[in-house]
């Protein structure tokens, strides 16, 4: 049985493809056709796209899925105090079974908001993956790697261990990658060891960089090198794809490192914003053609997993920061949060767009809301009026995960009474 979204409004994201009404047949896991008009088959699930928008759906490309349950926990604080007296903590008190309901239930937040696809780093990711493949979701699984103290190798196997078991699973939506956690933990010869690994096996690399003046710091102190120096001189750059998270404190010999890299930065505006960390020059590494996608970060300091508010943030800060309203437009930003993620994710051949022959992952907007009519530019209503709650359905791989905002493929009643057990547990515990 296959899709058919019929008379909807259309944005493709292709460059130089305006918005247009019209017709989208699904079969199987990808998009089949795309026209102003498409007869109905037999069997056919059609759904009515009147006063509703078609775009390819908001890929996350930098995450902690579990923190969700720590959402609201530890706000107000710096990011050191934050992840010290707080985060680190709290997390010491997780099981492997509040790492699946707490990925869960982010899932809900991100399939509730239009978000089909994103990029995660934890720990226990064995548990995660569960939860992706019993929700639907397309994920990049990363076990993060700190390598400040000896633990024989464990997380070092860990990670080995989830790229050979997970990678291709879940009828190809989940990807992997190798995620040392950042240079201000990881010392130049394990990370270098993860990077001979990542090239060897042909398997992206995630890491943090440059997101507070304190790592600048930190580094410059033992090193002498910024972050971003720090990276080149152990090799990350020059045949890895790596997806790097943050990189808010670059300055400009950094940018010209990053130009020409496979990968790029995947910008966390509310996350940087929230905990005073700064604003991100990616409007600068645009201008060098490094790959910018978006992130939501982990709910633990974002607080919301809703793309379209990052997408505000982003546009928002851009022209604050230089005084020039017409930095990060409209459409480009939209472009950052769908075909510039996928990029980061590997994924750009296969989500991003709406188009013939790609993954069937997309979501559907109801415009029929007051602070969305009238519609004069589709692309300014997306980027500057939308926010989650206006998704009514998110489809990826071609299974519809909501539908008149109903998740399809989660128990929101047992989520809510596992999250709401499990939350103050580990709080109670610290």
């Amino acid at each position: 049985m296959g899709i058919l979204i019929q008379q909807a409004m259309i944005l493709s994201m292709k460059d130089g493809e305006a918005p247009f009404l019209g017709d989208i047949r699904i079969e199987g896991d990808r998009i089949a056709e795309i026209s102003q008009h498409l007869a109905a088959k037999p069997g056919d699930d059609i759904i009515n796209g009147k006063n509703l928008l078609a775009m390819p759906g908001l890929i996350n490309a930098h995450q902690h899925s579990p923190m969700s349950l720590l959402r609201g926990f530890s706000d107000d604080l710096k990011l050191m105090d934050w992840l010290d007296r707080k985060m680190l903590p709290a997390e010491a008190q997780m099981t492997p079974e509040d790492i699946y309901w707490g990925a869960q239930l982010s899932m809900a937040e991100m399939i509730r908001s239009g978000t089909t696809a994103y990029a995660d780093m934890y720990i226990h990711m064995n548990e995660i993956a569960e939860a992706v493949t019993k929700t639907g979701m397309r994920a990049s699984l990363t076990r993060g790697m700190v390598f400040m103290e000896d633990d024989g190798g464990r997380r070092m196997q860990e990670a080995i261990d989830l790229v050979h078991r997970w990678s291709g699973k879940a009828d190809g939506r989940i990807t992997t990658m190798y995620g040392p956690h950042s240079p201000y933990t990881c010392p130049m010869e394990p990370l270098m060891e993860v990077i001979a690994l990542a090239e060897q096996e042909d398997i992206p690399l995630h890491i943090h960089l440059a997101e507070t003046k304190e790592e600048v710091a930190k580094i410059r102190e033992r090193y002498g090198m910024t972050p971003t120096q720090y990276l080149e001189e152990a090799g990350m750059f020059e045949n890895a794809h790596v997806l790097l998270a943050h990189g808010v404190h670059l300055n400009r010999r950094d940018i010209g490192r990053l130009k020409g890299m496979r990968g790029g930065i995947a910008h966390n505006p509310v996350s940087n914003l929230k905990l005073g960390c700064g604003i991100a020059p990616i409007t600068d590494m645009i201008a060098q053609e490094i790959h910018v996608g978006l992130g939501t970060d982990g709910a633990g300091s974002a607080t919301t997993l809703d793309m379209f508010e990052e997408i505000k943030a982003a546009t928002w800060l851009q022209k604050l920061d230089y005084g020039d309203p017409t930095r990060l437009p409209a459409r480009q930003v939209l472009q950052m949060a769908t075909r510039g993620s996928a990029g980061l994710l590997k994924l750009e051949e296969d989500v991003g767009m709406l188009e013939a022959g790609r993954k069937a992952d997309l979501i559907l907007i109801d415009l029929e809301k007051p602070h969305l009519q009238p519609v004069h530019e589709v692309e300014s209503l997306l980027a500057y009026s939308v926010n989650g709650a206006d998704v009514d359905t998110t489809i990826v791989n071609g299974q519809v995960l909501m539908r008149g905002r109903k998740l399809l493929t989660i128990d929101e009643d047992e989520l809510y009474r596992e999250v709401k057990v499990r939350a103050k547990r580990i709080v109670e515990g610290i």
